[in-house]
């Protein structure tokens, strides 16, 4: 008795539905990055639409060059990147020696560290701005952008460790023990196949603390006090203490503000493709 076959239409249907949601988050997180694109080359002065404008009557890209004029946002945006390119790398070693060494301890310590580390963030961080003001006031570091960066040599999140943690750990530990069979110690062990076989989570902590550093507004209001210092986020605070009623501008700056994170998120995208491909996940 001949079987019969699945319809093409059935089996095609989980494809469909899941481009389906793909396009829907898509659309989700687009729509508000591109309305914010068309609010900011609105000519300012003129009255705002009462319902969302997709396309201005007329295209202020003046709004740009004028918002480089009124606020020294280059000057900004280099505090900024400063500051994300000591924290980031430091970011992740740390993070990841801490997970390599949570991965690698007996399962009862490992148990007990990650509780701890499940506790910390819980922990909410107004309870932690109010210390961290006055070790940093009196080691010296108030009004200076490296204050900024000392968190990460603290690993910036317990997140991070958790999720350093949890891709080790699923490495097979005979590749680790090869290794030490080989000769090599812990620090070897750790850079040279620990961390590149968790290339995806490099890539995923380099993305969510640069985001984190960069968006940070409350610890640099507290830590900086002269402009010369001020990072990309205070910058938007300047330019919104400047003019309140200007959006057209204000949404000129949070653009200006909101690129960096946006190109770094579509390059880190390609990366997580590659990586892919590499390992046969998606097809080429």
């Amino acid at each position: 008795m001949p079987t019969r076959r699945p319809c093409r239409g059935w089996r095609s249907a989980p494809i469909v539905l899941h481009r389906l949601a793909v396009a829907v988050v898509g659309a989700a997180f687009l729509i508000p990055i591109y309305w914010a694109i068309a609010a900011s080359l609105r000519e300012p002065g003129v009255q705002s639409p009462r319902t969302m404008e997709w396309v201005p009557i007329s295209l202020a890209w003046d709004n740009y060059r004028q918002v480089f004029a009124l606020v020294d946002f280059r000057l900004f945006i280099i505090n900024s990147l400063f500051v994300a390119a000591l924290a980031v790398p430091l970011t992740i070693v740390v993070a990841s020696m801490a997970g390599f060494v949570v991965s690698q301890i007996p399962a009862r310590w490992r148990r007990g560290l990650i509780a701890l580390s499940i506790l910390c963030l819980m922990v909410p961080l107004t309870a932690i701005w109010l210390p961290r003001f006055i070790l940093f006031k009196e080691a010296g570091l108030i009004n200076t952008r490296l204050a900024l960066v000392i968190p990460a040599l603290m690993g910036t999140s317990p997140l991070y460790v958790l999720l350093f943690a949890w891709a080790f750990s699923r490495v097979p530990r005979d590749v680790y023990d090869a290794a030490r069979l080989d000769g090599a110690g812990p620090c070897r062990v750790w850079a040279e196949v620990a961390l590149p076989l968790a290339r995806p989570v490099v890539v995923a902590v380099a993305v969510l603390s640069f985001v984190h550093y960069w968006n940070s507004f409350v610890e640099p209001l507290l830590l900086i006090r002269t402009t010369d210092q001020m990072t990309a986020s205070l910058g938007l605070r300047v330019l919104y203490s400047l003019d309140r009623t200007n959006w057209p501008l204000l949404m000129t700056g949070a653009v200006v503000v909101m690129t960096p994170v946006v190109v770094l998120f579509v390059v880190a995208q390609h990366a997580f493709q590659q990586d892919a491909r590499g390992r046969g996940i998606i097809g080429q």
